[in-house]
């Protein structure tokens, strides 16, 4: 993405990529939660936070630093990535001199991403994180995913499709943003023809 088509603030632009950096110093490798993941996310709060007059300059970092803690709760290191996340996200961005009222708002954003477990996002731009890490998981980007952890956990197929049906297909009614809402109506609709071929195919029809 052509970040300057969103933000021409040179300062802010160099934060950014400062930010960048940082958080791709936390992956070692690909998945279903590597960096890549990190980087759509990105694309998508910029895009949604446009549309929704979001202060672009506080999604940008939340979204580059929101899953910074994901690996070390994959390894067990920590339980909830969100608020460790959020943690280091201080840290960081105390360390660089960054304004207290905007650290918190950064890290607020973080912390609140998760749909699963709260605290519930309480400014537009934790809103619209939430919803980019949701339309990340619907779609064609969302059913490769899904895949990918099924391949990397040992899960077949059949149980795959179970967790299509007990989450992905959920999250079309969890957005918050109405951008976001109008994107996850197309993602939701090829998600289900995809769920509605595989079974066919898995009956052994044509």
């Amino acid at each position: 993405m052509e970040l300057d088509a969103f933000i021409t603030d040179k300062k802010t632009l160099k934060l950014i990529e400062r930010a960048r950096e940082f958080a791709m110093s936390f992956f070692e490798r690909e998945g279903t939660h590597g960096f890549s993941h990190v980087e759509r996310v990105f694309n998508l709060c910029m895009h949604i936070g446009r549309e929704e007059g979001a202060d672009l300059e506080i999604l940008a970092l939340a979204a580059l630093l929101h899953d910074v803690a994901r690996p070390l709760e994959s390894v067990g290191k920590v339980e909830d990535h969100a608020a460790e996340g959020a943690r280091i996200a201080r840290q960081y961005l105390r360390s660089l001199g960054y304004p207290e009222e905007k650290v918190e708002a950064v890290a607020h954003a973080i912390e609140a991403h998760r749909f699963s477990r709260g605290p519930e996002p309480a400014t537009l731009e934790a809103k619209i994180l939430s919803d980019a890490d949701k339309l990340d998981a619907i779609g064609a980007i969302g059913i490769a995913r899904v895949f990918m952890y099924s391949g990397e956990h040992g899960r077949d197929i059949e149980a795959s499709l179970r967790h299509f049906e007990e989450k992905i297909l959920k999250l079309k009614d969890l957005m918050y943003t109405e951008t976001a809402k109008k994107m996850a109506e197309e993602r939701h609709r090829f998600t289900e023809e995809f769920i509605e071929r595989i079974r066919r195919e898995i009956g052994g029809e044509i």
